[in-house]
């Protein structure tokens, strides 16, 4: 069955790849980019590869949360409901780390936007009968620290994308458990996959980037959604596995969504 399927970071890396993939089996996309020219061209690429003429776009700067509150009312006008939220947008390096609040662009890029617009857009999630949301982490996991949320300090771009990613998992596993109608997963899509991300951070890559773009479709499209509901994939080991030891802290985990809902409501 044909699902519609919302990719954020989806004009370039694995997210485009991932959305090629997924336009070829005929699903219905909507892409998201930061760049409106951007996305245009991407849209344009995909339609003309795949002959699927069902991929439109939303445009938001993910640092921005006002921008991601836009998109999500334009999702909700727009899309009469979601069968698959990937949340893949990210950020390691930036010429400015900082958001004009002061937050690590980090945490806002990598967490606080995918959390911000999974709830703003969770109706249209519940609306299908197979929901589906594959949240992208990393294997890169820090402990993550209340203080680099609330932008009280700064730590170097490697540890603010571990805590970032760490912060999303842990996400990952209290949203399964408050949404028993909607299947969730965390991924790893693999290390030092060749992306532009990944040769801007590292200078180097491991692995082929449609090894995590393969992983992200499969996980999209699969039937049994209990089977995925409130796990890690780790595609370093091609398994799903344990995650860092604090994904399985509830005290850690309610600690860290108190200290989100209170940063996003000095935010708003």
């Amino acid at each position: 069955m044909k699902k519609i399927i919302l990719i954020t970071g989806s004009t370039d890396g694995i997210g485009k790849l991932a959305a090629m993939m997924l336009a070829k089996a005929g699903h219905r996309l909507y892409l998201h980019g930061r760049n409106a020219d951007k996305l245009t061209e991407v849209i344009s690429e995909l339609k003309t590869q795949t002959n699927n003429n069902s991929i439109d776009g939303f445009v938001a700067d993910f640092s921005e949360l006002t921008e991601v509150q836009k998109m999500s009312k334009d999702i909700n006008e727009k899309l009469t409901k979601i069968d698959v939220l990937i949340n893949n947008a990210g950020v390691f390096k930036s010429p400015n780390p900082l958001t004009k609040e002061g937050i690590d662009i980090r945490i806002v890029v990598n967490y606080f936007a995918p959390y911000l617009l999974t709830y703003n857009i969770m109706d249209k999630l519940r609306l299908s009968a197979e929901a589906k949301i594959i949240n992208l982490s990393s294997a890169a996991q820090s402990r993550v620290s209340s203080d680099l949320l609330e932008g009280s300090i700064t730590v170097s771009d490697q540890e603010a994308y571990a805590q970032s990613k760490l912060a999303i998992l842990m996400w990952s596993f209290y949203l399964a458990k408050q949404e028993p109608r909607v299947a969730v997963v965390a991924l790893n899509p693999g290390s030092l996959l060749n992306t532009n991300m990944v040769r801007e951070a590292y200078g180097k890559f491991w692995s082929s980037a449609d090894k995590g773009a393969d992983i992200i479709c499969d996980l999209a499209v699969v039937k049994n959604c209990a089977d995925i509901d409130g796990q890690y994939y780790d595609n370093d080991r091609g398994s799903f596995g344990e995650a860092h030891p604090d994904a399985y802290d509830e005290d850690l985990i309610a600690a860290l969504i108190d200290k989100t809902e209170y940063a996003l409501k000095a935010w708003q």
